[in-house]
């Protein structure tokens, strides 16, 4: 064991010095894109200035945004011999158009997101929609609440979406192929709940898919370093999927559409999300139906990470290389999808759904000690009577 305690010491100097490095080169990209626009290393970007103009009108209306975004802010390294960027209050949040919030009547942890109803005339039409009753008591909808819509005095053309803060749906990685596949359940679920009431996300890429944390971290993480405990100090812990089944949700809904039931199969020009390979947009702007595309989307998204990531997912592939197909009109509806996906993980051992999900790119040297620890998990999860799919009951 010494010798895995040594090796495991260098991996987390090197994640620190990586870390440091990310930094730095994090805000060197900042300053470019920018054109060194800050005034001074881990100072607000000028869309930040937006937040920060706004602050107590937003306090008035209930949110307070964090220190960063105040006024008066003075930066907690300032006149210190402190690096700038281990100071939590140099941390921003990759998109400028978010930030996170605190809701003053009772604590909870949001964030805000600016739209523009002028580009995005839907966003909140669809959100209600999905949201309202008796939709939103479903357990079938996996799309993200909104909390909120305030609209910015003064400015028509600015609206800001009030939302519960998320997590990555693969962050943490998933430990074992039971909590991959309740992954895959839910977010076919949730996709087949919104075409089932009329509505296309068209855009339902990775990045859209989120996780709702609160279940798995009894501790709260940093909005903007979600690795990383909410003071900043130290990393965050938080519990398995198995102990602690998230909840996987839709979000973004910017460029989403509700059609009438009547329209089984309505047609819309292109439109670009986070994915730039649809087939049928590459060489026609012909209107085409988003239903399709949708399950296209779905499908690369579970492609690039799952498939392309982990091992031992073989079961998975036939249908999701029959999501991507070409032809809209040869890829599965998403009932289709959803039968063939349950009779698929019925066939998997309680064995196959145990065992751990490993990375393509794990270190070979590392393998036996996680398969040992994953063993002693395994077998505690067993006692307690923890289902292997962990939002099935037993």
């Amino acid at each position: 064991m010494g010798f895995f305690t040594l090796f495991d010491s260098k991996l987390r100097a090197q994640k620190r010095a990586e870390e440091a490095e990310s930094f730095r080169l994090e805000y060197e990209r900042t300053r470019q894109r920018l054109g060194a626009k800050t005034a001074f290393p881990g100072g607000l970007d000028p869309n930040e200035m937006w937040w920060r103009d706004h602050f107590l009108w937003l306090k008035d209306v209930g949110y307070q945004l964090r220190p960063r975004h105040a006024p008066d802010w003075v930066p907690s390294w300032q006149g210190t011999d402190k690096y700038w960027a281990i100071c939590e209050d140099s941390w921003r949040m990759p998109v400028t158009r978010i930030a996170s919030a605190t809701r003053i009547s009772d604590g909870a942890r949001v964030i805000l997101k600016r739209i523009h109803p002028s580009i995005h005339p839907h966003e909140v039409e669809v959100g209600e929609f999905l949201a309202s009753e008796p939709l939103g008591r479903q357990r079938e909808n996996h799309c993200v609440e909104m909390l909120d819509v305030l609209q910015v005095p003064n400015e028509a053309d600015e609206t800001i979406l009030v939302l519960p803060l998320l997590r990555p749906f693969d962050d943490p990685p998933f430990e074992t192929i039971g909590e991959i596949i309740d992954f895959v359940l839910q977010v076919f679920e949730g996709l087949q709940f919104m075409h089932k009431n009329h509505v296309a996300h068209r855009d339902c890429m990775n990045l859209n898919i989120m996780m709702d944390p609160k279940q798995m971290y009894p501790y709260p993480f940093h909005p903007c370093r979600p690795s990383r405990r909410l003071d900043a100090k130290g990393k965050v812990k938080y519990r398995s999927r198995t102990e602690s089944p998230p909840r996987y949700l839709f979000i973004d809904f910017g460029i989403s559409r509700r059609y009438q039931a009547s329209q089984s199969a309505p047609l819309e020009p292109p439109i670009w999300g986070g994915y730039k390979d649809v087939p049928e947009f590459q060489n026609s702007d012909e209107p085409c139906n988003p239903f399709p595309t949708d399950v296209w989307y779905l499908g690369f998204a579970l492609q690039q990470q799952l498939l392309e990531v982990y091992r031992g997912l073989d079961f998975l592939e036939p249908l999701v290389s029959d999501m991507v197909q070409t032809d809209p009109a040869k890829r599965p509806t998403m009932d289709e999808v959803m039968s063939r996906f349950i009779q698929t993980y019925n066939a998997l051992s309680a064995w196959k759904l145990r065992s751990r999900a490993v990375m393509k790119e794990e270190w070979l040297i590392m393998q036996p000690f996680r398969e040992l620890f994953h063993s002693v998990r395994c077998l505690r999860f067993l006692w307690r009577r923890l289902p292997a799919i962990p939002s099935l009951a037993v």
